[in-house]
């Protein structure tokens, strides 16, 4: 397999999925497309843009298992509209890295193909082969159509100091326990000149509602896919967060305040002090690894209101869109880049990068699959001497088998999308928590009667 980059101007306009979701397409079956176990010619793969070792020693990995397939890769990232254009024109790669919350959109416009027949030509069984909460993503209309990859579950990571100082203790970041939870939040807020100088709690409200959503026990669709963001329960957890928000400083001032974090650099809110505990997915983890001598962190899950640890999941798939010129190497290269085997150089890669910087500490890879998962922790992730580390990445890997699915729905960016507006439109206080949430459920819906076939 002979791989070009082709690196491309990145498209900067957001995507518009109302106007996406009207758009039709070519037939998505796979009566014209056949699959193989030895693939060959042109492949022109767009998104997948992971520069790091862990996506470089994957494509040196499968170069080797397909031989003779030519690959271009276009790695600028995935754009909607751009996508509807490239599909509209005929001018389609032969396969995609999307979010795996476009996915069921895409399905239900004939965009894109199924790909059960692309799983059982090389011998995988979805059903055994991810997260159950994983495969749910990428499932519609008993079909399933994506490969998926990473899963980044969300957790709540512990900066001790801050804790210690204002005497909370661990079992108090309880979100099962709401007024527990709120005393400690007020506990360890402060604010100099009228303004957030520490925030007890960052609940990541906007960014995280649908993880809060569904914590609580709402939902953003029913299982046909269509909206329910102005469930009564889903009302009842924006009101909680605009509790936690109000109670330090409100949303104005917090989204000021943490839009002056160095999240990824030398001084971020752990380093500072300026947080006492955050959501955050596993990934930030490695963020904060680099500063291991300069950070005291612990974590502990996400809980629902049954007490019991909860996380949503989250991430990316490769689909193969209608049209697509050389569909079967398509299929293949998707799944051996997201085989075991192509995971375990990924490991070994990422081991040596650890090895070969002082003090790095290895968090493991999330990939979608809990086999490979467990296969890496058990050859790479070892005791890094550094207990709050060692306990924050045993909390990750603890919890990811414990997650749910948003949905797969028609319209499920524009679900996610008009959540976060509903959300911030009560925290700024435009709006009731209700009125938002219908408002919403409005929006949501027109997505999805334009885009389900009547």
């Amino acid at each position: 397999m002979k791989t070009r980059q082709n690196v491309l101007l990145a498209f900067t306009a957001t995507a518009s999925l109302l106007a996406l979701t009207a758009c039709g397409g070519g037939a998505a079956t796979t009566e014209d497309t056949s699959f193989s176990d030895s693939p060959t010619g042109a492949l022109a793969s767009w998104g997948f843009d992971n520069a790091d070792e862990v996506g470089l020693s994957r494509l040196e990995y499968v170069e080797k298992e397909l031989p003779d397939v030519d690959v271009t890769l276009d790695v600028t990232g995935f754009d909607a509209q751009k996508f509807s254009a490239r599909t509209a024109s005929g001018n389609v790669p032969d396969v995609v890295q999307m979010d795996r919350q476009y996915v069921a959109t895409y399905a239900a416009q004939d965009l894109i193909i199924p790909l059960d027949e692309c799983f059982a030509t090389h011998g995988v069984d979805p059903a055994e082969q991810y997260y159950d909460a994983v495969l749910e993503d990428v499932t519609w209309d008993d079909k399933v159509w994506a490969v998926p990859q990473f899963y980044q579950p969300p957790a709540i990571i512990l900066n001790k100091r801050v804790m210690d100082a204002a005497g909370v203790t661990a079992d108090q970041i309880d979100t099962s326990q709401p007024e527990v939870l709120l005393a400690a939040v007020s506990k360890m807020y402060e604010e100099s000149g009228g303004n957030p100088s520490v925030i007890g709690f960052d609940s990541q409200g906007v960014n995280q509602a649908g993880l809060w959503l569904l914590g609580h026990g709402g939902s953003l669709m029913d299982d046909d896919g269509s909206p329910t963001l102005d469930d009564p329960t889903n009302v009842e957890a924006i009101e909680y967060l605009k509790l936690l928000f109000d109670a330090q400083g409100g949303y104005s001032k917090y989204k000021s305040f943490t839009d002056s974090f160095d999240f990824f650099g030398e001084n971020n809110q752990y380093v500072a002090d300026q947080v006492g505990a955050e959501i955050n997915q596993q990934w930030y983890v490695n963020v904060l690894a680099e500063f291991a001598d300069t950070v005291d962190i612990e974590a502990v899950p996400f809980k629902n209101m049954d007490g019991e640890p909860f996380t949503v999941a989250s991430g990316t798939s490769f689909v193969i869109p209608a049209g697509a010129k050389n569909a079967d190497a398509a299929c293949a290269w998707a799944i051996e880049l997201t085989s075991q085997d192509a995971w375990m150089a990924a490991g070994a890669a990422r081991a040596e990068t650890v090895s070969k910087t002082p003090g790095a500490i290895n968090t493991g890879l999330f990939t979608g699959s809990p086999a490979v998962d467990e296969a890496i922790r058990d050859e790479y992730v070892e005791e890094s001497g550094n207990a709050g580390f060692d306990q924050t990445i045993a909390t990750y890997y603890e919890i990811v088998g414990e997650g749910a699915s948003f949905g797969a729905s028609p319209a499920g960016q524009v679900i996610q999308d008009e959540l976060k507006n509903a959300v911030t439109s009560t925290l700024l206080g435009d709006k009731s928590a209700a009125e938002a949430l219908g408002d919403a459920q409005e929006a949501a819906m027109r997505a999805y009667d334009k885009a389900v076939p009547k």
